[in-house]
């Protein structure tokens, strides 16, 4: 979610330097205010939403819930997260179908917003909720729109009304109004009606989308709007609410890098829900929009929730029950390994799933350096073994190795990198799947991850591992200050500090389902 990246960062700066305090003065949550402020104007946000989500935090802030809570700090990130959902909606709201087939849904927006693209990514979508979706192709101003429109379409599997050629040819209101019939008498359920836009707000655009709207009463209007336009967002939100009146917002390149924060007052100053948000170039990359989880986001307390549906849609409940018995019972190869890569790849970019966990707006640059194509290396590297290879990774010798590399494309000391890494992989979602506690380096146990009532074998004996009993001093000393930092870590299960909200135990229940484990 790069659109917000930097005010996510002001915003984590910020209620850093609130951990440090113990209790709260009114100065020090003035500041705090001060730097929101700041944060948010910087990040293009309305002036008028600033002010009044500004003056709510402080009032609040300056309250009894922050005065009599045990952690002043986390209780003010609670209150800025409430008040960022009550920006962006409140709650999420979803499409609104017509209790008669079919349901109209009519987009508007300036040209160059995303509304094709987003038409196709709205078909797919439906389509794989088992609509049959019927694109229209009504922009007959701009130049090949009706083309763009019937291949964008092809790609989503979705069937195009396109009777005129466009280019400056042809009625787009006859269109639309005939094409709503079409879908009626080839039984379609929705019509996805993708009008004309302008470079700038002006009359004749309003006039044609009044008309447009007027003829074919749709149920659904909804303006696609470009998250990285700037302060100009709110104008063109209003003037379209004027001429149009839509129902429901759709963010799209929400993936860019232009600061963002416009387009989080839209759903404030107009009134109407964000439905959408779109956060990629592939059709597959378009989300339901949820105000709580975009809050959460934008605070860097990340969203488990989508990571959870995400996955659930790219893996197989099958496969993944396979997968969990091959694990347990130490079956798990490179060919498995291969067939996991290649789900995660259907969940799209790597770098946009790690960004959904908590405190990784502190590894940003870590997540910029991550290269995309390291999966396309290993899977190389791993389709240039034999089958028998790929099942027994121990015969591998020097001239094996060599011959893998040559093969990739590789060098040798990848294929090396690779089999070390596929080796510690494999020990890490054994212990999983037997419903232990997988130890990541750099990162020790993770809290969550172990079956309940799951213990090491040193708890089965029932020694204490509470101290030492060395009998050098020092030794027993050093020996239990080690015990005392294994046995209470601090911070999440994702090596962050107390502000990161780590997954709670329903969260893990649904991430150990994935593996085949309830």
């Amino acid at each position: 979610m790069a659109t917000f990246g930097t005010l996510s960062d002001r915003l984590t700066e910020t209620f850093r330097n609130l951990r440090t305090k113990g209790k709260l003065t009114p100065a020090d949550v003035d500041g705090t205010v001060r730097e929101i402020r700041r944060a948010l104007l910087d990040a293009d946000v309305a002036l008028s939403v600033v002010k009044d989500f500004t003056a709510k935090v402080r009032e609040r802030a300056l309250g009894d819930e922050v005065n009599k809570a045990l952690n002043p700090a986390q209780q003010v990130v609670q209150i800025v997260n409430e008040e960022l959902v009550q920006i962006l909606g409140g709650e999420q709201r979803r499409l609104q179908f017509a209790k008669t087939a079919p349901t109209v849904i009519m987009l508007a927006g300036l040209q160059g917003s995303g509304k094709t693209t987003f038409a196709g990514k709205l078909a797919k979508q439906l389509e794989g909720e088992g609509h049959t979706p019927l694109l229209v192709a009504a922009d007959l101003q701009r130049p090949n729109a009706v083309n763009q429109l019937q291949v964008v379409a092809e790609q989503a599997g979705a069937t195009v009304y396109a009777p005129e050629p466009g280019n400056g040819v042809g009625d787009p209101v006859k269109v639309s109004r005939d094409g709503v019939e079409h879908a009626r008498r080839q039984q379609h359920d929705v019509v996805i009606i993708d009008t004309a836009g302008r470079l700038g707000v002006d009359a004749e655009l309003m006039k044609q989308a009044s008309d447009i709207r007027k003829a074919v009463d749709p149920d659904e209007v909804l303006f696609v709007i470009d998250a990285t336009i700037g302060q100009d967002a709110v104008n063109v939100a209003k003037a379209f609410q004027e001429g149009v009146d839509f129902t429901g917002v759709v963010l799209s390149k929400l993936d860019g890098d232009a600061r963002g924060g416009a387009a989080l007052s839209v759903a404030s100053l107009t009134g109407r829900p964000i439905i959408f948000a779109s956060t990629g170039e592939r059709l597959e990359d378009l989300e339901p929009f949820h105000p709580d989880r975009m809050a959460s986001r934008i605070l860097d307390l990340g969203d488990i929730l989508t990571l959870i549906e995400q996955a659930q849609q790219a893996f197989d409940e099958e496969e993944a029950m396979k997968m969990a018995e091959k694990l347990a019972t130490e079956q798990f190869t490179l060919e498995d390994f291969l067939d996991q890569l290649q789900q995660m790849k259907k969940m799209g970019s790597m770098k946009k799933m790690l960004g959904m966990l908590p405190g990784m707006g502190q590894m940003k640059q870590q997540l910029d350096d991550f290269d995309e194509r390291e999966i396309d290396r290993t899977e190389a590297i791993i389709r240039s073994m034999t089958p028998g290879e790929r099942r027994n990774p121990k015969v591998l010798n020097g001239s094996r190795r060599l011959r893998i590399a040559r093969g990739s494309g590789m060098t040798v000391t990848d294929v090396n990198q690779l089999v070390a890494r596929f080796d510690q992989a494999a020990k890490m979602m054994k212990t999983v799947a037997r419903g232990g506690t997988p130890n990541i380096p750099g990162m020790g146990p993770v809290p969550g991850m172990g079956r309940p009532g799951a213990s090491s074998k040193r708890g089965k004996k029932g020694k204490s591992s509470s101290g030492s009993r060395s009998g050098n001093p020092a030794k027993r000393a050093a020996e239990n200050a080690g015990v005392a930092q294994t046995s209470a870590p601090t911070g999440s299960g994702f090596g962050l500090g107390g502000g990161a909200k780590a997954p709670t135990e329903a969260d893990m229940a649904e991430i150990q389902k994935l593996f085949g484990k309830s």
